[in-house]
């Protein structure tokens, strides 16, 4: 027999079926790495098609429309004879709502978390937080209603003179759809923290509480900072709650009590509209959507240099 044959199998070299194994294995996993690649780059090729459609129909919209005039006119009133851009009025409103929505989550999703992560028995942890991530599915819209039905009504005995439609309501429904995706990014970052800090930190004589707070969640700071950006980017990305409950009327104000128009709000208020494809109406739509898009972009990447910094720190 051959020195280089299968025992039994006259011919058939040893090396030959090697080869032929170690082929077929490289060519399946080069044929895995392929597919793995196409599904990363979905994302990509998503995000790289809806910057090249807000870009290529902005710039339609800017070749009428001054930046400058943009940027700095107080009125907008893109659908009336006498036409005004200013962008501002739209951003007032989502900046408001944003930072009232902002104001509930980011408290009470950090204490939430804090509570899961260092005083929350494992059977409480394990109904609590399936029950709280239960508020994600609930659809937005009904959120929108649930702000104007009860809420405002609510506000209103607080508040004498609160209309109807106002950021204020908006903003605090908002917020508590929030809480669960802050909760739960922060837990996780904090139950991350090696054991051993929290150890060193009760052999010290610390409490519990003071673990948590001067220990635990410096250590996690770079996870809650992403969990506080993404909240940002969620809040500033909300449609039908304010579409509901804030309002439609474009109003330069910081005052959560009045009424005003989000840019996102404007957005459906538009597309569902009649106007004609190609109007300057109907263009400011990609103008709006495309600093909305600059807005968020400028959130994550001070979410990026946030966890940069706090991750060197600790």
């Amino acid at each position: 027999m051959a020195a280089n044959a299968i025992p039994g199998v006259p011919g058939r070299p040893v090396v030959s079926e090697r080869l032929a194994r170690k082929f077929s294995r490289n060519t399946k996993e080069r044929a895995i790495e392929a597919l793995l690649f196409l599904a990363a780059s979905v994302s990509v090729l998503t995000t790289a098609g809806i910057v090249y459609i807000l870009v290529k129909e902005s710039a339609v919209f800017f070749g009428q429309v001054s930046p400058w005039s943009f940027l700095t006119d107080t009125q907008w009133t893109p659908l009336f004879d006498d036409a005004h851009f200013g962008i501002g009025v739209l951003l007032s409103g989502t900046i408001t709502s944003s930072a009232v929505a902002l104001l509930v989550a980011i408290p009470l999703g950090t204490t939430i978390a804090i509570y899961l992560s260092e005083f929350a028995r494992p059977r409480s942890r394990e109904i609590a937080k399936p029950i709280l991530e239960l508020l994600s599915g609930v659809p937005t819209i009904v959120y929108g209603y649930f702000a104007l039905l009860f809420v405002t009504p609510i506000l209103q005995k607080l508040i004498p003179g609160l209309p109807g439609f106002n950021l204020l309501s908006a903003g605090i429904v908002m917020g508590i759809m929030i809480v669960p995706l802050v909760a739960s990014i922060s837990e996780d970052a904090m139950r991350a923290v090696p054991m051993a800090l929290r150890e060193g930190s009760f052999a010290m004589g610390a409490t519990r509480l003071q673990t948590a707070l001067n220990v635990v969640f410096p250590a996690a700071l770079s996870g809650i900072a992403a969990a506080y950006i993404l909240g940002i980017s969620r809040a500033v990305g909300e449609t039908m709650i304010l579409a509901v409950a804030a309002g439609m009327q474009p109003n330069l104000t910081f005052n959560p009590l009045e009424p005003a128009a989000t840019i996102t709000a404007y957005i459906v208020q538009v597309a569902l509209g009649d106007l004609p494809h190609g109007s300057i109406g109907y263009q400011t739509i990609f103008a709006a959507g495309l600093t909305l898009l600059l807005l968020t972009l400028a959130f994550n990447l001070i979410g990026l240099w946030l966890r940069k910094r706090f991750r060197q720190a600790y």
